[in-house]
């Protein structure tokens, strides 16, 4: 005969069999069986008699195996039934008094654990071990068996997974649906066009159509930080071979120029009247960037020639002076113009700027008017106020993502030329530089013979300058470049010039799909 603690080994026993048997069991049969013992446990009294249970799966086949004197299957001890209710509470569920330690007639009155001598029928012993699995001391329920059942059956719902189930497909649906209502209704619009004058506006409006359509920034990366930080790693760079020109300035020092002469040239075989682009990069950019290799790619199919201007010692040469460059300075730019519209004075000229380069062209077309050789120009992502696209930079998240590692690039493009340098500036100080500002104020700023920092920045706004402009310009820029912010401002600006904005939602990234129109359009307004 087994004592309750031998019952109790071999039903945990029985339980690790069980527990194997459900992991061999598919995902669909796991997500609708049920437990047997929690079915019984819920849907059944708390004391189950024999007819509303059975024993569980392989139960008698352990006993045979760890018990050899016990009897053959249909004969097993009563101490390893399922005990029925005692008497008493059967005969108080009927109705009929009785004391919560009655016994059936056929049991001893004594309260000891022998097992009648029915092979069939057994009760609980008086100790307390009632049904196991269902009844614990004191009459209450054996929670440790049933959160033991209650596992199993939340162990197979696990496997099941939370799409399995169903609720985790209707979230993503419902999310997915909720993200397309916002992107087309908040993000996808067309751009704003801001034009000095009616018939400029018409104009574009029919030779380049782009700027009326709707624009679809990447749908999974629309905010302009993100696309921002990710460019430098999705994006292609197209494979361009240059030609280096290194030419002298007034000063003594040198400027690298890097020269795509695309002599394959379908549309413009003739040299002398191919149309040729200045590219001006960006703050610490060169000809190697990922956006001007895809500018000078657009040109090349539509056969122009493109010449990239390279800040003074940012482009590998050497610093000959102790002079580098800032946006309000244009006598480098001055110098480039004339050297290249020299070379080719017979072909159409223009230029396109981006970021900071932008910013230098600007202020060169507001200082020049209409004396320049340029044709007409292109401008994308320009800070049109420094003042704000600096305290744009400086708030916590900004000078986290881009003005940190900006002044880095800024300190690592003189490092290189320290010798020369500290011959006028105390380099140890503007290295421990944190922001563009400090940058600016302890090395740009006096470099360039500004008295504050205030009236350098002042000076190298565009929106000072914009009334001045006396060719062609188109603008390009978007809502939320953390470069420059607070376009509306802007609006005022062009009355009067001969200049168009357009606002659109992206950022640079996404304007060299303008690329190809622009230019194309820039060519016609002086055909």
């Amino acid at each position: 005969m087994l004592s309750a603690r031998t019952y109790h080994q071999l039903r945990s026993c029985d339980f690790a069999k069980e527990r194997r048997e459900h992991g061999a069991v598919g995902a669909e049969e796991g997500r609708t069986r049920v437990s047997k013992h929690v079915r019984a446990s819920m849907q059944q009294p708390v004391l189950l008699t024999e007819e509303q249970a059975e024993l569980p799966w392989g139960f008698r086949d352990h006993i045979q195996r760890t018990e050899p004197g016990c009897p053959a299957l249909g004969m097993a001890p009563a101490a390893l039934q399922r005990p029925t209710a005692p008497a008493a509470l059967q005969r108080r569920g009927q109705g009929e008094p009785g004391g919560g330690s009655s016994s059936p007639p056929s049991s001893s009155s004594s309260s000891s654990s022998s097992p009648p001598s029915a092979p069939g029928r057994s009760r609980p012993p008086s100790s307390g071990c009632g049904s196991p699995g269902v009844r614990s001391r004191g009459g209450g329920m054996d929670w440790q068996v049933l959160t033991r059942e209650l596992s199993l059956y939340l162990e197979s719902q696990v496997r099941v997974g939370l799409f399995g189930s169903g609720v985790g497909l209707s979230l993503v649906l419902g999310f997915g649906v909720a993200y397309a209502c916002y992107y087309l209704s908040s993000i996808a619009k067309k751009p704003q066009l801001v034009a000095s004058n009616k018939r400029f506006c018409r104009f574009l409006e029919e030779y380049c159509p782009v700027v009326t359509e709707t624009y679809y920034p990447t749908i999974w990366c629309w905010e302009g930080r993100v696309q921002t930080l990710l460019r430098p790693f999705i994006t292609s760079r197209p494979q361009v071979q240059y030609r280096n020109e290194l030419i002298r300035t007034a000063d003594g020092g040198q400027i690298s120029l890097d020269w795509f002469d695309n002599n394959d040239s379908l549309y413009y075989p003739d040299a002398s009247t191919r149309p040729t682009v200045l590219l001006l990069p960006g703050l610490t950019g060169t000809s190697k960037e990922s956006y001007i290799l895809h500018m000078i790619h657009q040109s090349e199919t539509l056969g122009y020639r493109c010449v990239v201007f390279n800040n003074r010692g940012i482009a590998g040469e050497d610093l000959l002076t102790p002079r580098t460059y800032c946006a309000a300075n244009t006598e480098d730019l001055e110098a480039v113009i004339h050297h290249i519209h020299s070379l080719h004075p017979s072909a159409p000229f223009m230029a396109a700027g981006v970021s900071m380069g932008g910013m230098l062209l600007l202020n060169y077309l507001g200082k020049t008017g209409r004396d320049t050789p340029l044709m007409a120009a292109a401008i994308f992502s320009a800070g049109w106020n420094v003042f704000e696209s600096v305290e744009s930079l400086e708030k916590p998240l900004n000078w986290l993502l881009f003005n940190y590692y900006l002044t880095t690039c800024l300190q690592s493009s003189i490092s290189r030329h320290r010798q020369m340098l500290e011959k006028l500036f105390d380099m140890d100080l503007v290295m421990k530089a944190r922001t563009v500002r400090e940058f600016d104020k302890q090395f740009t700023s006096v470099m360039f013979g500004y008295r504050t920092i205030d009236d350098y920045y002042e000076d190298a706004s565009p929106c000072r300058k914009l009334k001045s402009v006396g060719i062609p310009v188109l603008c390009l820029n978007s809502v939320d470049d953390v470069f420059s912010p607070g376009h509306v401002g802007v609006k005022l600006c062009w009355q009067g010039t001969k200049g168009t904005l357009i606002n659109s939602l992206g950022i640079m990234a996404d304007a060299t799909s303008y690329w190809r129109s622009l230019i194309f359009t820039l060519l016609l307004s002086q055909t």
